[in-house]
């Protein structure tokens, strides 16, 4: 059965990627992190306030590329959010495959060491299904432990329709020494660059309104200054700033534009 893009990107590209792994024969996988983490935040927009969430991630690299998964359980903390009751889910599922590892020619130049095809899928309650496809960047930046740049067409799917739309994806690891252990700086931003419209472009305004989400967490090492292997127990915050929440217009009478911190704890395994 030939393999839409269009209709499941990153599925498609990880069935190509195993096809190629076999084909090239041994472990295809590289290597591997898994993590747990748990969350405790206030003032968010749009859906209940106060908020607890326990998420599940694994990201992995390949011999073709990377993979990256994770799924938020997210508890209104007693208060129930209008659309999901008193908790709700969210998950993404990112595959990008290398053109260099594929091809066995180093691709450099500037700053970027690697170019990949991106695919993403977003999924969760309601209509939050989307597909993502779009050219990847792997950039070689000073200090950093990693930078990526992932320019995306995103398109929703669901009930509702709703235009495509271009959403920029940097995404970011610094390690800073701090005393006995490390201070860990990582996290991302979505850049939907764009408003779109699918059911009338007439009336000059849009169902999904252009936004930013910047997402950083700011962790300490706290196994490593316990004594115990590093890089396995964090404790630290997350900051979490988005304009126009779920493409939301903000306005005086529906405040969208969210602006807060969850405590965080978070364990490797």
């Amino acid at each position: 059965m030939p393999i839409d893009l269009r209709a499941a990107p990153a599925g498609a590209l990880l069935l190509l990627a195993s096809t190629l792994a076999c084909a090239d024969g041994g472990s295809p996988l590289l290597w591997h992190d898994e993590s747990v983490s748990y969350l405790y935040g206030k003032n968010f927009k749009v859906n209940p306030p106060i908020q607890q969430t326990f998420t599940l991630e694994s990201a992995s690299g390949w011999s073709w590329g990377d993979m990256f998964f994770f799924v938020d359980q997210i508890n209104f903390n007693g208060r129930e959010d209008g659309l999901s009751g008193h908790n709700t889910y969210y998950g993404e599922l990112q595959g990008r495959l290398s053109y260099s590892k594929l091809s066995g020619q180093k691709i450099a130049f500037g700053p970027v060491s690697d170019v990949l095809l991106a695919a993403t899928y977003e999924f969760g309650e309601g209509d939050t299904e989307t597909y993502l496809l779009g050219p990847g960047f792997d950039l070689a930046i000073p200090g950093f432990d990693y930078f990526q740049l992932n320019v995306y067409y995103r398109k929703p799917d669901g009930h509702r329709v709703r235009a495509g739309a271009v959403q920029v994806t940097p995404v970011w690891s610094y390690t800073v020494p701090l005393g006995r252990s490390d201070l860990l700086i990582d996290g991302y931003i979505d850049w939907i660059v764009n408003n779109r419209d699918a059911s009338d472009s007439r009336r000059g305004q849009s169902d999904y309104h252009a936004n930013l989400h910047i997402n950083p967490q700011v962790k300490y090492d706290l196994g490593k200054a316990l004594g115990y292997e590093a890089k396995h127990l964090y404790v630290g915050v997350e900051y979490d700033y988005w304009s126009d929440k779920y493409g939301i217009q903000d306005s005086g009478g529906f405040t969208t534009d969210q602006n807060t911190a969850s405590l965080l704890v978070k364990y490797h395994f």
